[in-house]
């Protein structure tokens, strides 16, 4: 396949970019951490109107009608600011309600999701935690008998603690029933590595802003004469975080182009994009915080921000650790694992992980 993206997804890039950088400061993410109202309506409402809320909602619905590559795009350009609203949440759901949704289901969310009028997040079973469930207007939760489109006022949730706080967390316990179930076979596992990919991509902008914020730094700051970027260790660290965010970038497209084409390995992309992108995070988040040395450290600094933010993506969706069982198994022993937890090997005398 073709790794190069279109034009049209080029754009999209380069235009969320530029928005986003304007638009989301790191003062604006800054003031998500210690404002206690929950979501930013204003800027939510600027998310709308490039229609960036509505990049996977279908056309007819008053969306771009874009599918899972343009939204893994999108959701890196919102990692790179560190963007303090639940798009990918919301993304994740339009993309299930468009494909498994009843007609009354997409008639009534679709062009609210488009138009900002309805926030959406979800949660995803094997994780207890909820991002943004106290701003949301609709829930998509798993049961037994599959996925539900729960709304405002029929689920409970309870504040949590955040690493992030930027990120508002929250258990929750939702009244589901006939009326309230997606009709569409099969959304669960979808949903799933739909959301290890968006989680990756986010992930993947993150790590690109530590990388280029820190050349930036050791470029400016002198030690015995010299630019600190100029000394080999240092050029080493950043090299080997490049490296890896450049390696993770094909891994989460290819991972969103087989979700979007429903190919069958798609499962197991998803699980690579994750592991290549936390990788990634990690190997950024490390060698940005060396190399900025003590004011690195600091909550002062706007290097805390995504610092913070990657590591609380690291675990979002599945750790790394979880992933890499869940490769194993499709390599060897059968489909891939669907929740965190030991894998089964029934054959083959392996003992199990």
């Amino acid at each position: 396949m073709d790794l190069d993206l279109t034009p049209d997804q080029r754009s999209l890039a380069a235009g969320a970019r530029s928005f986003l950088t304007a638009q989301c400061p790191p003062s604006r993410v800054r003031a998500a951490w210690d404002d206690g109202a929950g979501l930013d309506r204003t800027l939510w409402a600027q998310l709308a109107e490039v229609g960036f809320l509505g990049v996977a909602v279908p056309e007819r619905f008053g969306g771009l009608g874009c599918a899972d590559l343009e939204v893994a795009v999108l959701l890196e350009e919102a990692g790179r600011v560190a963007l303090p609203a639940p798009l990918a949440e919301t993304a994740l759901a339009a993309l299930t309600l468009a494909e498994c949704g009843s007609d009354a289901q997409r008639e009534r969310w679709l062009p609210a999701i488009a138009s900002g009028a309805a926030v959406a997040t979800v949660a995803l079973p094997g994780h207890p935690l909820v991002a943004a469930a106290a701003d949301a207007d609709l829930l998509l939760v798993a049961a037994p008998d599959g996925l539900h489109a729960v709304e405002r006022g029929r689920w409970a949730s309870v504040a949590q603690p955040a690493f992030d706080r930027s990120r508002r967390l929250a258990t929750v316990s939702a009244d589901t029933g006939p009326d309230t179930l997606l009709p569409g076979t099969g959304p669960v596992r979808r949903l799933l590595d739909r959301a290890a990919v968006a989680n990756a991509a986010l992930l993947l902008g993150v790590a690109s802003h530590l990388v280029g914020s820190t050349v930036g730094h050791v470029g400016q700051r002198h030690q015995f004469g010299r630019p600190v970027g100029s000394f080999q260790a240092v050029k080493h660290r950043l090299a080997n975080a490049h490296v890896a965010v450049e390696m993770a970038r094909p891994a989460v497209h290819v991972a969103a182009h087989l979700l979007a084409v429903g190919d069958p390995d798609a499962s197991t992309a998803a699980a690579v994009a994750a592991v290549a992108a936390s990788d990634a995070g990690r190997s950024a988040n490390e060698h940005a915080l060396q190399c900025h040395g003590g004011i690195g450290f600091t909550r002062e600094h706007d290097l805390h921000l995504w610092l913070t933010r990657g590591k609380a993506l690291e675990l979002a969706c599945g750790t790394p650790a979880a992933h890499r069982a869940r490769l194993a198994a499709a390599l060897f022993d059968g489909p891939v694992q669907l929740f965190d937890g030991p894998v089964h090997q029934p054959h083959h005398g392996r003992p199990t992980t």
